[in-house]
């Protein structure tokens, strides 16, 4: 999940629907080649240039299959991609976020690819990534790119500060925090209002929005009151900036950590490129990369992100034997590898992580971290259970509603979307 990030605009929608490819609304010769449509939903201007030159490739070495490329903006593509599979118009191939995957499966609006040419090297993805791409026992997705959020510090501001290594803890970084501002005069941590950044202290309590093996809503339980308490405390104290819970609270608080104006703040690999566009590190090597800290359970981690190549169950014999093939390619070794190397975004397989990947230090720093990332949940209602939440968290964090008030408001909106879980 892209978690607000900021994307170029989509064009029209009108544009989209046009450009959709639905089987025999292609308008494909009979003697010509196949043309797929590919929704990507990576950055337009970092990430979206790479998937366009290995378009080029694919094509030059599969002469029967054309790629018609569109670039969707991230936090409009699932709902998109809901209206147009639901009325047979939508894109071959799609660049899901991991935790689409139960929704659209249950749907019947992703193709199960057990068998088929996209997952040929099955056993070269890393495990957990192949499971969190399947449902009810079928896999719906081939893993494309893997995320995670860490906790991201600037190596030099500590180093002033006195500090030699990243916080274990919540307490340990209020400590920190409030040394890095004696010493240095800047804030030492920056939080964010948005729920999946707050999913880290739900897991060092031990829990999370909603148990849902035992059908249980659980964001109002008394672990997950004190791992939010806990997420509202690192807002208030020295060296702890205050909430932003403005519309473009993403984009402060990662420019000020880009330009050396926080020590610190909870991140994911998405935005590697962009920390070394930044003035703190013109030299990579000021990065510091660690896992999140951990909670009162002496837990420590985040949700398992990134994205996997789906294919349109709709699509016609034609349309998915050439997705298929598409789908193959832009996951082998050989594209992830120079995805990475252009990208600076984590490989789902093995086999891609060459020394050269691993000489990028955002990298090699994430991929330390993933042992500590848990996959999701295979609740087809999962992801949509984090926005009651991004609803009153800003409100919390702002002082303008109580952590009590806030979370029952969730709660209640969590059952409506899960109304078989008990409370």
């Amino acid at each position: 999940m892209r978690r607000g990030i900021a994307a170029t605009a989509l064009a029209a929608s009108l544009a989209l629907a046009a450009t959709a490819c639905g089987g025999s609304d292609s308008g494909d010769k009979a003697d010509g080649p196949v043309t797929i449509t590919w929704w990507d939903t990576s950055n337009a201007t970092n990430e979206a240039p790479t998937y366009q030159a290995l378009i080029k490739q694919f094509e030059a070495a599969n002469k029967d299959v054309k790629v018609n490329y569109v670039n969707v903006q991230f936090d409009q593509a699932q709902n998109k991609f809901d209206t147009a599979a639901g009325s047979k118009g939508a894109p071959d191939v799609l660049r899901s976020e991991v935790g689409w995957t139960p929704a659209f499966a249950k749907k019947g609006y992703f193709l199960p690819l057990d068998g088929t040419e996209a997952l040929a090297d099955q056993a070269k993805f890393q495990p957990s990534l192949i499971k969190q791409a399947q449902y009810e026992g079928k896999t719906y997705g081939v893993p494309l790119v893997t995320d995670t959020l860490a906790l991201v510090y600037n190596k030099q501001l500590f180093a002033k500060a006195g500090i030699t290594e990243a916080p274990k803890t919540w307490d340990d970084l209020k400590k920190d925090a409030a040394t890095v501002k004696d010493k240095t005069g800047v804030d030492g941590y920056w939080g964010s209002s948005a729920a999946y950044y707050a999913q880290p202290f739900l897991y060092g309590e031990g829990t999370d929005t909603v148990d849902a093996a035992g059908k249980k809503i659980t964001v109002n339980s008394a672990a997950a009151k004190k791992g939010y308490g806990t997420w509202l405390s690192l807002f208030d104290g020295k060296g702890l900036h205050k909430a932003d819970t403005t519309a473009d609270a993403y984009a402060h608080i990662q420019d000020a950590f880009v330009n050396g104006k926080v020590a610190a703040i909870i991140q994911g690999p998405w935005e590697i490129t962009n920390f070394y566009k930044g003035s703190a590190f013109k030299d990579k090597a000021n990065l510091g990369i660690a896992t999140v800290p951990a909670g009162s359970a002496g837990k420590a981690g985040a949700p398992t992100g990134g994205h996997n190549l789906s294919v349109y169950a709709g699509s016609d014999a034609a349309h998915q034997k050439a997705a298929l093939k598409f789908v193959n390619f832009m996951t082998s070794a050989k594209s992830q590898t120079e995805i990475a190397l252009k990208n600076s975004t984590l490989p789902t397989r093995d086999d891609a992580y060459t020394a050269e990947v691993k000489a990028d230090p955002g990298i090699a720093g994430y991929q330390t971290v993933l042992p500590a990332a848990q996959p999701r949940p295979a609740l087809p209602e999962y992801s949509s259970l984090w926005t009651p939440l991004d609803q009153e968290l800003p409100k919390i964090a702002g002082g303008k509603e109580s952590l009590d008030k806030g979370l029952s408001n969730a709660e209640l909106a969590i059952t409506k979307l899960v109304p078989d879980f008990s409370k």
